[in-house]
This record gives C-alpha cells, structure tokens and sequence, in this order.
C-alpha cells in the first residue's frame, strides 16, 4: 500500500524532473540506478532512502527539501477553489509554466503583468 508521503514526493520529483527536461533514464543514468526505480519513486510504489533523495535532489539541481514542499496543506482553508486540487498533475499547468520560465526576463514580467490584468477582468 502507497504511503501519501510517498506518493507525493514522486509526485514533486516528477514535477522537477520534467521542469528541468530531464528524461526518467537521464535522471537514472545520474544517480546511478535504472530508469524503472524511478518510476516506481515517482508512482510511490517505492520510498525513496535519503541518501538517494539527497543524490536526486543534487542531479536536478534543486534542495532535498523541495520534495516537501506542501505535504500537509491540503486542508479545505489552504486549498483555492479556482485552482485544481493538484495542479503538479496537471500537464497543461506543468507545461505553461516550463514554457514561462524559456521566455527572456524582462518579456516575463510584461507577460506575468498582462496575465494578472486578463485574471482581474474576467
């Protein structure tokens, strides 16, 4: 039985891994094990030892404690009705955000401006 720990650190690593372009066999080849056992990380159907998050965590450039981040604020207080419930698997939010950090800063932030401003019309 899948842990919710677990599964949501393979979801966080999921998250990062495909933020950064990093195919399941490339994050492997890095960490020095076979792609399979990352799917299994991801999925949750295997925990994740903390020697292998700190290794995972080092190969995509990000601080162990990313895969943390918002355990335990699925509360209804801290959960917006406007957003899905878990907008990591959410593939289109994943892929507007990747898309939104390749652009250049500065066209970022009149992008962010002009995405805020369409959010308070509508």
């Amino acid at each position: 039985m899948k842990h919710p720990v677990d599964v949501h650190v393979g979801k966080r690593m999921r998250h990062r891994r495909w933020m950064v372009g990093m195919t399941q066999q490339q994050l492997a080849e890095r960490v020095g094990i076979k792609f399979q056992q990352i799917q299994k990380y991801e999925t949750g159907m295997n925990r994740v030892s903390a020697s292998r998050l700190w290794e995972i965590s080092a190969a995509m450039n990000v601080q162990p404690s990313f895969f943390f981040e918002g355990l335990g604020n699925d509360t209804p207080e801290t959960t917006s009705p406007d957003l899905p419930g878990d907008l990591l698997s959410d593939k289109e939010a994943l892929e507007l955000v990747r898309s939104y950090y390749a652009i250049p800063e500065t066209q970022r932030r009149r992008l962010f401006d002009l995405a805020r401003v369409l959010s308070d019309a509508a």
